[in-house]
């Protein structure tokens, strides 16, 4: 990158945890579903996978965290200043194999998203540095998904580079990692797939290992898609529930079979309330993996320390080209 003019830049006195006063509500849009692409409609009844399916001997689960290290004001030419946002994503791996599990990867980088046509790559001495990732409007809306996507990204770039992983769950919706050996976890059901209440009743009478006919999820990149129910204590109806995405890739009889493993293999790893209080969705690996990723994350106050330490400097330099300027 040419060097060129030092960036100004002021840090929010906003808390990172309590977002900002421009905050946005951010909204999916809407998808096709098909329901009729495993069995009718009115066919619909909880499925047990095939007890003669085996469980995967070998499964790689790769996440991801993301932490908002500041939201920064990077000052313009025309005296306007430009919103960014300064995060730190890691990404990592666990391998799991009969009665063992290994973190196998784990990258940690720390980006400035901005649209900002100035922003450059932010140093903060011994604390890193933040790589430009440019966003194309400067929306909080918009950062915070260029956040989230950078992550994925990440997430995408590890798993390329594992040997042999296996199946490989990814936790969260699969998004463009389409391999043919992924898989999607969502844990947290916020989107109702299922419009039928009929359909609906069918996810409430899963009974621990059950699974949902599939479904099919259109647009820009399907999936293939169902309902498990995990061990546990049930509470409500959809206690222990979560949904599994493939890519929409095959046909539905590759889907089926692939959908029998995930749903056999999966409640192998449920958590338990007494261990995880997110129990059973929050599966062992993944939580173990979280853990060491935020550790990896580094110490969020020094970071802050050094962000503002920066901008300071970059207001007393832009002073002193201000004072220059008017003595030439």
């Amino acid at each position: 990158m040419s060097a060129g003019p030092a960036m100004r830049f002021a840090v929010d006195t906003w808390a990172p945890d309590y977002g900002t006063s421009r905050e946005e509500q951010l909204q999916e849009a809407s998808r096709p579903v098909d329901v009729e692409v495993e069995v009718l409609p009115d066919r619909w009844v909880p499925i047990t996978p095939d007890p003669a399916v085996r469980p995967a001997g070998a499964i790689t689960f790769v996440d991801g965290v993301r932490r908002i290290d500041a939201r920064i004001w990077i000052g313009e030419p025309d005296g306007f200043d430009r919103p960014g946002v300064c995060a730190t994503v890691a990404a990592g791996a666990v391998r799991c194999l009969p009665g063992r599990a290994t973190i196998e990867s784990v990258l940690v980088e720390r980006a400035l998203f901005s649209a900002s046509p100035v922003a450059t790559d932010l140093d903060v001495g011994a604390a890193g540095r933040y790589l430009l990732k440019p966003t194309p409007i400067a929306s909080d809306e918009a950062l915070y998904l260029a956040v989230h996507n950078h992550m994925m990204s990440v997430e995408e770039r590890l798993s390329d580079e594992l040997e042999e992983p296996g199946l490989v769950v990814y936790d969260g919706r699969l998004g463009p990692r389409n391999g043919p050996e992924s898989a999607g976890y969502v844990k947290s059901q916020h989107v109702q797939y299922l419009e039928s209440t009929d359909l609906q009743a069918v996810i409430g009478a899963l009974e621990p290992g059950q699974r949902t006919p599939l479904f099919h999820i259109g647009g820009e990149l399907p999936n293939w898609s169902w309902y498990l129910r995990l061990p546990g204590p049930r509470s409500h109806s959809m206690s222990g529930i979560v949904r599994v995405e493939l890519p929409g890739l095959g046909d539905v009889s590759d889907a089926v079979e692939r959908a029998d493993l995930l749903s056999r293999t999966l409640p192998r790893f449920a958590s338990e309330s007494h261990k995880d209080a997110r129990a059973p969705q929050n599966l062992y690996p993944i939580a173990g993996l979280e853990r060491e990723l935020r550790r990896r994350l580094g110490d969020a106050r020094l970071l802050d320390r050094a962000l503002r330490q920066r901008a300071a400097d970059s207001a007393g330099h832009a002073a002193v080209s201000a004072a220059r300027s008017a003595a030439g």
